[in-house]
């Protein structure tokens, strides 16, 4: 289980957030309601959507089982199924280094699987499994406008030993950087742009969906802060969509790459930089010996400079709960996008053709 230990500066690419749908609950109307009996309806709507909402993604929930070679078993983790024919979605950290993999299904059926790639840049891997009959599959939710305070419910196999487990929370935040792993570690991954949850997340549920009150997975959990209470993250879901359509489509897993250093624009920034603007992104790499923008990259090739600030991505504002990350992500390796950007104070379009992410950059 990824374990955070700090912080992340600016990256190449990151994630994207998705809204939370939560179902029209039945309300008592004053006729059906004895005099001087309180009704509490939010609380039997609270209720009954994490019921159908778990109900609903459940069968889909499986279990992860890692083995090294001689069959010693290295570890366990959660998944769950996109796909009726066999593909599942989990965490990168769950399959490293596994020499055998053991999906045991909702039903308890103990299936082969096989790691069909993993993801260059966040902790995500896509494994594959054959059945002989069509699996059931979670429901993939949107990724867009997910709010604080929201219904936030995980499902997942914590200690590898509660099978099925289900906790309840809110979505305490958004746009979460984080350092997973130890931080004197090699293997220590940075990961941005997180959901943040109070949903208990334990290890073993590294991988299992995180859920919408509508049943809908907005999430991967991936990552729990074990000097706290009630600090755990999941990958939004649209971060999983490109590489999830990847792997049905039989290619090489990819992500899609800008190649510029850039920090987040704030009013603090823009009144110390003398910005025109105090939102978007500053292409800078905040040190001396590493260029801003990388040579023979995407963003060479395009002619951005460093000092150039970005404010936005196809039309789409650049700001703090959507960063030039989350807007590159959601694309693809080919895809060109167009860039609203001040140099000084004019604005300029630049159009980029995306690279693919280089494995050095994972």
């Amino acid at each position: 289980m990824a374990i955070v230990a700090g912080i992340v500066s600016g990256g190449l690419s990151a994630a994207a957030v998705t809204r939370l749908m939560s179902p029209e609950g039945t309300a008592v109307t004053g006729d059906q309601t004895p005099r001087g009996t309180n009704v509490n309806n939010v609380t039997i709507d609270e209720s009954s959507a994490i019921i159908n909402a778990v109900d609903r993604a459940m069968p889909a929930v499986v279990q992860i089982a890692t083995q090294a070679q001689g069959g010693l078993q290295t570890g366990l983790g959660s998944g769950f199924i996109f796909d009726p024919d066999g593909w599942i979605l989990t965490n990168r950290h769950v399959v490293d280094e596994a020499d055998q993999l053991t999906v045991i299904l909702n039903d308890t059926r103990q299936l082969e699987g096989r790691v069909y790639g993993v993801d260059p840049l966040t902790d995500l891997a896509i494994v594959k499994v054959d059945a002989d009959e069509d699996l059931p599959v979670a429901t993939i939710g949107s990724s867009e406008d997910l709010e604080q305070g929201q219904l936030a419910v995980a499902i997942g196999n914590p200690l590898g030993e509660f099978e099925n487990t289900v906790t309840t929370g809110v979505i305490s935040g958004l746009g979460r950087q984080i350092m997973a792993g130890s931080a004197q570690s090699a293997s220590a991954e940075r990961l941005s742009n997180l959901i943040q949850t109070d949903a208990a997340i334990n290890p073993g549920n590294s991988g299992g969906p995180l859920l919408d009150s509508a049943g809908q997975v907005i999430g991967i959990n991936t990552a729990v802060n074990q000097e706290a209470q009630g600090i755990g993250f999941a990958i939004p879901i649209d971060v999983a969509k490109p590489i999830m359509e990847q792997a049905l489509a039989g290619e090489e897993l990819q992500r899609p790459w800008i190649g510029v250093y850039f920090v987040p624009v704030t009013k603090q920034l823009a009144e110390d930089e003398d910005l025109s603007v105090d939102e978007g992104v500053l292409i800078d790499s905040s040190r001396e010996d590493v260029p801003a923008i990388f040579p023979d990259s995407p963003a060479a090739e395009a002619g951005l400079q460093a000092g150039d600030v970005i404010v936005a991505v196809d039309g789409e504002a650049v700001n703090a709960e959507n960063d030039l990350s989350e807007h590159v992500l959601k694309r693809s390796p080919g895809d060109t996008i167009s860039l609203r950007v001040l140099r000084g104070d004019e604005p300029q379009e630049i159009e980029v053709t995306l690279g693919v992410l280089p494995e050095q950059r994972n």
